[in-house]
């Protein structure tokens, strides 16, 4: 084998094994973001529950924007795009407020 395709091999086989060790990062990191995703639905499971018992409606928009101002700053902190983070947080807003409407809708017996 020449020098210069030894060097090439060399090189393949890191770029493989670099690419791998961040990729199971990466799956870690995707895991262990579900599993904090599932923790946090059962709190808001359990806010809707306590919603629904006392007639709360199931959105709360002051809420809602104070978490939006807390996540744009810790994601400026974080040097994560601030934009990103609000559009993800506002994605979970709208699931969570489903949710509460369906426990809502449950608990009047609709």
């Amino acid at each position: 084998m020449e020098n210069g395709t030894e060097g090439q091999v060399d090189q393949d086989i890191y770029v493989r094994q670099e690419l791998q060790r961040l990729r199971d990062s990466i799956d870690n990191l995707d895991a262990a973001l579900v599993h904090l995703l599932a923790e946090r639905f059962k709190c808001t499971q359990e806010v809707g529950r306590l919603k629904a018992r006392y007639q709360l409606p199931p959105a709360d928009p002051e809420r809602e924007a104070s978490q939006i101002r807390r996540l744009r700053a810790l994601a400026e902190e974080s040097k994560l795009d601030p934009v990103f983070a609000e559009r993800f947080l506002n994605f979970i807003i709208a699931e969570v407020v489903r949710h509460h409407e369906l426990i809502a809708a449950a608990a009047r017996g609709n």
